[in-house]
């Protein structure tokens, strides 16, 4: 188990960029396919996943240049740091659907007024409904996709921060 966990650190760069794009990938799947629109807090948390999959690119491209290992750590933490904004972001979404506090007063699908949409929206024809943050639409084994997310962006913030103390430690001058 060892030499697997520090092959999996070894390139977290790839990893990492391979958790964002599954998770993006996930989220738009769960729009498009299943007729999910994201609410204030699910855009939020996608753009974090964005800001990751960026960090862990240039990451991945600059780990072939000769000098990056004495860089390296930093990167793993710039990347362990916005996982954990991604953390704040889906455990703040997950307390507002359980309504241990409110959600943000954008909490809904934002965007310009469309009168016949509301009209549709009120005399119940409408085939969509609109995304709020204190409701989960989906849920696997008790958990909605804003908690899944808090497992996800826990566990890749972990593993961000661990590939930085390996970094760090594996002889990059002080």
């Amino acid at each position: 188990m060892k030499t697997f966990i520090d092959s999996v650190l070894k390139r977290w760069f790839a990893w990492a960029l391979f958790g964002c794009v599954v998770m993006l990938a996930g989220a738009h799947g769960f729009e498009t396919f299943g007729g999910y629109a994201p609410c204030t807090l699910c855009l939020r948390q996608r753009e974090v996943y964005w800001v990751a999959g960026a960090v862990a690119l240039v990451g991945l491209a600059a780990s072939q240049l000769k000098g990056f290992a004495a860089f390296r750590w930093w990167t793993d933490l710039v990347l362990a740091v916005v996982f954990a904004v991604g953390l704040y972001y889906a455990i703040y979404h997950a307390g507002a659907e359980w309504k241990w506090w409110p959600g943000p007063t954008t909490c809904s699908g934002g965007g310009k007024v469309n009168l016949s949409a509301l009209a549709a929206i009120a005399d119940g024809t409408a085939k969509i409904r609109p995304p709020a943050c204190d409701h989960a639409p989906w849920r696997l084994f008790g958990l909605s996709m804003a908690g899944w997310n808090v497992l996800v962006s826990l566990k890749l913030m972990v593993l961000s921060a661990w590939a930085a103390v390996r970094a760090r430690g594996a002889g990059t001058p002080r």
